[in-house]
């Protein structure tokens, strides 16, 4: 998982549309896809609520309600989230490093129709920050594009945190809680999201909503991308109908049996055998049956605490107690388990951002699911070596 992937496609391929022939330049996109329309805000909004599009960046939150929350004038910059820290991941670079151009429609269309007259780009992947550099030379968007690299922290890729990286600051969310069409860029109303989403828009424009609609369920048509990784015998990223079943990717994938990860290390776990249908996951990854569930996801508690903004006691405190209480559990005492429970119930809603409730719903999901490697390893151990295929570092 240490470069980029090849692609594959469940349905029809849209996002990763010419890209089993390598990175699309400019004449190749325009060729693959056809010249981006040119839309009004009004327009967008309108396929955006037709289509329920919903940001790509795992929280989900609806496009339409998104722009809304902007204000009629005075909106400063769109910029687009291409800090993709989480070590599985590899969708968001895949479309940076490969389709750039597909990234950029996205991106100038909407800030054309907003108005905004800067489009930011912050990427923390050398070779996406190259490929969007070249494409923006290729392009003559009429607009201020500006490519910041970032650093690869998990943090880092936070919505706020991108945002002080822009502003020149730190690469950490700040306190305040404040969205960023309120108060974004230099604290003036901005539309964010994420690499994937930019592309989707950039897709719908040229579909409407009834051909973005020709796929997928009817409450969220479209396609989705998913980086597959682990104990899987074709790892990449794929482009699937979104409500694909877990177990037709699974297949796809050849995947080994066992337990299976989905959303990364702010995800949760899924007991081997478990199928649903797949909406706003992102990440599949199949843990197998030859490494040893606990100490990997103890190898995750370790890592999810260096990655720390170090601003508030859920995180500095809350992840280092968890990271103690994981390593007594692995060890077999069962004192680690009781406190598990207490500090997992400590953790969630008291963080100065998303990382310490979601590094506790990973590991709360994971003695959840992994009950019965827990119960081996209080009873003396589970005989299997930790093999590491679970990433922990930033690619």
């Amino acid at each position: 998982m240490k470069t980029l992937l090849p692609t594959s496609v469940i349905g029809d391929a849209r996002l990763l549309a010419g890209l089993d022939q390598g990175r699309l330049d400019r004449q190749a996109h325009l060729w693959t896809h056809g010249a981006q329309p040119q839309l009004t805000r009004a327009a967008y909004a309108e396929l955006c609520e037709a289509v329920g599009l919903k940001g790509r960046g795992g929280a989900a939150f609806p496009v339409a309600r998104k722009l809304a929350g902007l204000p009629a004038r005075g909106i400063e910059a769109v910029v687009v989230n291409g800090s993709e820290s989480e070590p599985i991941s590899r969708k968001d670079r895949l479309l940076l490093t490969r389709a750039p151009h597909l990234v950029l429609d996205g991106a100038t269309g909407l800030a054309h129709a907003l108005g905004a007259p800067h489009v930011l780009i912050a990427v923390h992947d050398p070779e996406a920050a190259l490929s969007i550099r070249e494409a923006i030379l290729e392009r003559d968007d009429q607009l201020a594009i500006e490519v910041t690299e970032t650093p690869g922290r998990f943090v880092a890729g936070e919505a706020r945190a991108v945002l002080s990286v822009l502003e020149g600051g730190p690469a950490v969310p700040p306190g305040r809680k404040v969205l960023p069409t309120q108060q974004g860029y230099h604290r003036r109303p901005t539309f964010l999201s994420n690499v994937e989403t930019f592309a989707q828009l950039a897709v719908l424009a040229r579909l409407g909503a009834r051909g973005f609609s020709s796929t997928g369920l009817a409450s969220e048509p479209g396609t989705q991308l998913l980086t597959v990784a682990g104990a899987v015998q074709r790892p990449g990223v794929i482009e699937t109908p979104i409500g694909v079943p877990l177990n037709t990717v699974l297949q796809f994938a050849g995947a080994d049996a066992g337990p299976v990860l989905l959303g990364g290390y702010h995800g949760r776990w899924l007991p081997q055998g478990a199928n649903q249908l797949l909406q706003g996951t992102g990440i599949v990854l199949a843990l197998g049956t030859e490494t040893c569930p606990l100490g990997e996801v103890y190898r995750v508690a370790q890592w999810l605490a260096s990655q720390s903004a170090g601003q508030c006691g859920p995180c500095v405190f809350g992840l280092a107690g968890l990271v103690d209480d994981f390593a007594r559990l692995f060890r077999g005492d069962a004192s680690g388990w009781y406190d598990a429970q207490r500090h997992l119930g400590l953790v969630p809603g008291r963080g100065a951002c998303a990382h310490p409730d979601g590094s506790a719903r990973f590991l709360a999901s994971a003695l959840e699911v992994f009950d019965d490697d827990v119960r081996s390893h209080l009873a003396g151990g589970c005989g299997r070596q930790v093999l590491g295929v679970l990433e922990v570092t930033n690619g």
